[in-house]
């Protein structure tokens, strides 16, 4: 049995809001750009997995696809569904279950923050009564503490967003299209300090959906393939202070969940991070991308504002972090979000992202997801 496993398919539907439109419809659409963009048809699919945070049930998708009978998998896994949902799509072709399966996630949340209850989460109510529930609040918590920690000065909070917003305006498919300044950004309302209402992402809308196959499957259809050179998963550890999280446990330095699952997915791919080319990090609010280019092993703690002053992240450095303008620019459909980070390396690897495109033929990329309550997925793709 091989356990070799090519994205031969990627498609998004646009990311934003899109009134009159279903989140099913954001997902039908997605599925048939994958489909097309591997060259095939729905029934040649041979099992999926998807999901949403609440826009409905992947499987019954079905209805509007076709009812070819497939084993149709629902996955609910926060901001790593669609991550999850890759997950069991290669490891049904790993396992010989099937040559071509697809992933799956979308969602439609509406306008405003999210707003989970304590009870859905193993949590008492009180919980939620006393705000620890918000989640804007925890971000900037974490990140205040970060930044004191290491040294690093607030302006990059803003430096990382402007970037974003820069890159959204290269994505067709991108919410957030107009750049915006560094002064625009800090210049904000004050959401949580020091994270003002632009650092961070919205709640949005959108659809992605990746189809892989077996090497066969992928030589016989003459597929544009990308190799999926690994998948992990990682739920966090012990001491770890993650979204939801009442106070730091245990001693030393606070493991991460991110590091955890990176580490994973390197070891899975036989590389490091310095073989990466291109990468797209979870960037729920710009103090994450900070935080996560060091927990994946990118650089030092601490280094991060000398990377970005001398624009290491942007399309043309060293590394290209979040070229289709991330979470911030894209908006956060939480069961979408993971699925299209994947199409971006794809399209990155295949050297058609057009304006945003990384120079000099990217080989090699990585992604990660991190969220509620301290849950990542990381992917390394290659050529």
């Amino acid at each position: 049995m091989s356990l070799d496993v090519s994205i031969i398919g990627a498609g998004l539907s646009r990311f934003g809001r899109q009134p009159g439109v279903t989140g099913r419809q954001l997902a039908v659409q997605a599925i048939h750009a994958a489909l097309a963009d591997a060259g095939i048809a729905w029934p040649d699919v041979q099992v999926a997995f998807g999901g949403s945070d609440g826009a409905g049930l992947a499987d019954t998708l079905v209805a509007e696809l076709g009812l070819t009978g497939i084993p149709f998998t629902n996955v609910k896994n926060g901001c790593a569904t669609g991550g999850s949902a890759l997950v069991g799509a290669v490891n049904a072709v790993r396992s010989g279950a099937a040559e071509i399966a697809l992933a799956v996630g979308f969602d439609k949340h509406p306008r405003g923050a999210f707003d989970p209850r304590p009870e859905d989460w193993g949590l008492p109510t009180g919980y939620g009564e006393a705000g620890l529930m918000v989640t804007t609040q925890f971000f900037a918590v974490k990140i205040a503490r970060y930044l004191r920690e290491h040294g690093i000065d607030e302006s990059a909070l803003a430096k990382v967003a402007a970037k974003a917003y820069r890159n959204g305006s290269l994505n067709p498919n991108a919410w957030r299209q107009e750049p915006m300044s560094e002064e625009q950004i800090t210049g904000a309302a004050m959401v949580n300090d020091p994270l003002t209402q632009y650092m961070f992402c919205s709640p949005g809308e959108g659809g992605a959906a990746i189809v892989v196959a077996s090497p066969a499957a992928a030589k016989r259809l003459g597929a544009r393939a990308v190799k999926l050179l690994a998948v992990a998963p990682r739920t966090r550890a012990f001491g770890s202070f993650e979204v939801f999280s009442p106070s730091i446990q245990g001693d030393g330095i606070p493991p991460s969940v991110s590091t955890d699952a990176s580490r994973a997915a390197f070891e899975q791919a036989g590389v490091g991070p310095d073989d990466i080319d291109v990468a797209q990090l979870q960037d729920t609010e710009s103090g994450a991308e900070i935080m996560h280019l060091a927990e994946c092993g990118f650089c030092e703690h601490g280094e991060q504002e000398k990377w970005i002053a001398a624009g290491e992240t942007e399309i043309s450095g060293r590394l290209p972090v979040n070229t289709d303008g991330g979470c911030i620019a894209n908006g956060e459909p939480i069961g979408a979000s993971g699925l299209r980070q994947v199409h971006e390396i794809v399209t990155q690897l295949r050297g058609e992202a057009g304006d945003r495109q990384v120079p000099g033929s990217p080989r090699l990329g990585f992604t990660h997801v991190y969220g509620a309550p301290g849950i990542s997925a990381c992917t390394v793709l290659g050529v």
